[in-house]
């Protein structure tokens, strides 16, 4: 219990609340560790619920009927999502994988309402949080809109680093269905990076060399 209500007033959701308030909110939530490569919510599962994510990276995808993988978000630290109508989002036909090992609280549409209503501060820190994920959403968008897979993928990689120059835990499959196109093309145009000294690639990590050279071939 001391672990978890540690995590609790360590979220950027709940910081405002008081001892009292974060042992109520204690009661009504569930926090579990989630292991990488979990698929922890599917298409058919049904209920409002909310998940937050404490620690670690979650992908959300759809898988198209012909078996091909459609990544709609990486998600990280801070990020909220769920079949929850009230937040806008929804999660239908979307699986939810653990890319990393995570920690993730989960609360009901019921108590998350209760919890606004008690704590206005809460809502407005959603809507911080889930304007910076619409934010990202439409920055992915326009890439695939109007640049080419070099841009589209060193837009994602200046991304996925953001203030750090090295990447974790993302294969060439990874990196390929986020961008939307194929591992063999991801892979080769990743190599393009490296030969011009933009980008170190290793197993399963990336480091960004040349943050200014990889800007420019984002902005295509």
């Amino acid at each position: 219990m001391e672990e978890k209500m540690r995590h609790l007033s360590t979220m950027e959701l709940f910081q405002d609340l008081s001892e009292k308030e974060r042992e109520e909110l204690d009661r009504i939530t569930t926090m579990s560790t989630v292991r990488k490569g979990k698929v922890f919510y599917r298409p058919e599962e049904t209920g409002e619920v909310l998940f937050i994510l404490k620690e670690g990276q979650v992908q959300l995808y759809r898988i198209s009927p012909e078996g091909k993988k459609l990544v709609i978000a990486t998600l990280g630290k801070g990020s909220l999502f769920g079949e929850m109508a009230l937040l806008g989002q929804r999660m239908h036909n979307t699986f939810a994988e653990a890319t990393t090992d995570c920690t993730i609280c989960v609360m009901s549409r019921t108590d998350l309402e209760r919890l606004i209503l008690q704590r206005p501060q809460v809502g407005l820190r959603i809507l911080e949080i889930t304007g910076r994920r619409l934010r990202d959403a439409e920055a992915r968008l326009e890439d695939m809109a109007f640049k080419g897979i070099p841009a589209r993928l060193a837009s994602l990689l200046l991304r996925l680093a953001g203030e750090e120059d090295e990447i974790v835990g993302m294969t060439h499959q990874d990196l390929a269905e986020m961008v939307g196109t194929y591992r063999e093309t991801a892979t080769q145009v990743l190599n393009d990076l490296k030969s011009k000294g933009l980008v170190e690639i290793g197993r399963k990590r990336l480091v960004i060399k040349d943050r200014a050279g990889l800007q420019a071939v984002a902005e295509g």
